[in-house]
């Protein structure tokens, strides 16, 4: 090590023992530019010489892994989203994995430069929520052949790892117990346009509304854009009707806080006034009055199979892809309006 610098070999240390310049150096490190097989080789001689430790990426090159995952994920779309990345990370941990987690907002164009991101730092796999209209980034990434699971928002494609919750039946359930109890307008509050879970949810409202003999009625359908806001606004939507709704299924947690505000705003009293059932159960649904009643997705579960799913997609490229759908529990608190039943007009 030339004398007077840091015990601490940088980059220029590598350069100058492999005998290439510092840019080739960051190349090989960063991925950032092909560089020829002898010139590469010589550079990680020059790393696993020093030791170098300069980052992850640095010690990945050597080691042949970062012991890392990537997440690409909304964090701002929905509480459910935070609480899925604890147990991603829980269980991550457990298998000697840290988690590198970069915020989608589910946009499209951002989702695309945080999976660049996240690639860069040579991540072994990825979980990824994708945004609205996403299917080019997972396209890519499988194409690449970078072990990738979808979490969540489900593809109909069938050559990736996915794991979520069961939309279609869970929500049709929702539906059928509005319509047992005797109500004949049920409308719908669904999540943003281009998720498949927005799409799915608001089939099991037709399905569901079809075993409760009823017909689909697109005036009762509202789009909540999957955000507090959108409930809202959606809310007041379906209230301005001639004929309203008599009650309320609201595809996700976000959205009924929305609806929540709005009706509370309008001196409407949840569940006498207008029953409600909720797809999604949060830790304050049983706090609020009355409680909510939910269908409650298995996060814990969902986070424990998409982590498993992606090792054992790092451990074997080559095993068959695996869809996982896990079932929703019904929470049947008092929102629905089951307590004290008022005759449906």
């Amino acid at each position: 090590m030339p004398p007077g610098r840091s015990s601490r070999p940088t980059q220029r240390d590598i350069a100058e023992m492999a005998g290439v310049s510092i840019t080739t150096v960051s190349h090989v490190v960063n991925g950032t530019r092909a560089v020829a097989e002898d010139t590469r080789a010589a550079v990680l001689r020059a790393i696993e010489t020093t030791g170098y430790t300069g980052d992850a990426i640095a010690r990945s090159l050597v080691t042949g892994g970062t012991r890392s995952i990537g997440v690409a994920i909304s964090l701002m779309a929905n509480p459910y989203f935070a609480m899925l990345m604890q147990a991603v990370e829980r269980e991550a941990a457990a298998a000697g994995y840290t988690v590198l987690l970069a915020d989608t907002h589910d946009e499209l164009e951002t989702e695309q430069a945080t999976v660049r991101t996240l690639r860069s730092r040579r991540v072994e796999g990825l979980l990824i929520t994708p945004a609205p209209g996403d299917g080019q980034v997972v396209g890519e990434l499988v194409s690449l052949g970078v072990p990738t699971v979808l979490v969540d928002r489900l593809a109909t494609r069938g050559d990736v790892d996915q794991v979520g919750a069961e939309n279609i039946q869970a929500t049709s359930a929702l539906t059928e117990h509005l319509a047992s109890l005797g109500h004949r307008r049920i409308g719908l509050i669904s999540g943003a346009a281009g998720l498949s879970t927005s799409e799915e949810r608001t089939l099991g409202y037709r399905l569901g509304l079809g075993r409760g003999g009823l017909s689909w009625n697109p005036d009762l359908v509202e789009c909540g854009h999957s955000s507090r806001e959108g409930g809202g606004a959606a809310l007041r939507k379906l209230l301005a009707l001639p004929e309203p709704p008599t009650a309320l299924v609201v595809a996700n947690d976000g959205m009924m806080v929305g609806v929540l505000h709005e009706a509370r705003s309008r001196g409407l009293k949840i569940g006498r006034d207008l029953p409600v059932v909720v797809y999604d159960d949060v830790e304050w649904a049983d706090l609020v009055d009355p409680p909510l009643t939910t269908m409650a997705q298995p996060i814990e579960e969902i986070g424990r199979r998409a982590v498993r799913l992606l090792l054992a997609r790092i451990a074997d490229p080559d095993r068959k892809a695996e869809v996982v759908r896990l079932p929703p529990e019904l929470r049947h608190r008092e929102s629905c309006g089951c307590a004290g039943i008022h005759p449906v007009r």
